[in-house]
């Protein structure tokens, strides 16, 4: 089993600047790639980054391309996504998820945080 905890989610005015970490503890070794999601009201949730958690190879929905950068700390455990130039439209709940044992679903998923974007 593994859990995984995000935090880091707040208000923060366009423009502005968020981190957000996802904790992961348990049977970590089973990970091979964590990736971090949002749903904002009344939409389904949505991709926004993945890294692969040996290579640290990365990946990025278009949307947030060039703004938000994903990153991990193997010795802690913990994926980052530093969020920059946000938008209101960037208002969600934020979810990290882990990719384990090669299998391509998510099969770990944290509890979420809020992330909301002023104008």
């Amino acid at each position: 089993q593994m859990q995984l905890v995000e935090s880091g989610g707040g208000l923060v005015q366009a423009g502005g600047s968020l981190r957000l970490s996802c904790a992961a503890s348990g049977r970590t070794s089973r990970v091979f790639a964590m990736g971090w999601f949002r749903q904002a009201p009344g939409k389904e949730r949505e991709f926004v980054a993945r890294i692969t958690w040996r290579g640290g190879i990365t990946y990025y929905a278009a949307s947030v391309k060039g703004r938000f950068i994903i990153s991990r700390d193997n010795a802690k455990n913990t994926m980052y996504l530093q969020m920059n130039s946000l938008k209101p439209e960037d208002t969600a709940v934020f979810y990290c998820g882990a990719q384990v044992d090669g299998k391509t679903e998510y099969e770990y998923w944290g509890q979420g945080t809020q992330v909301t974007v002023s104008s």
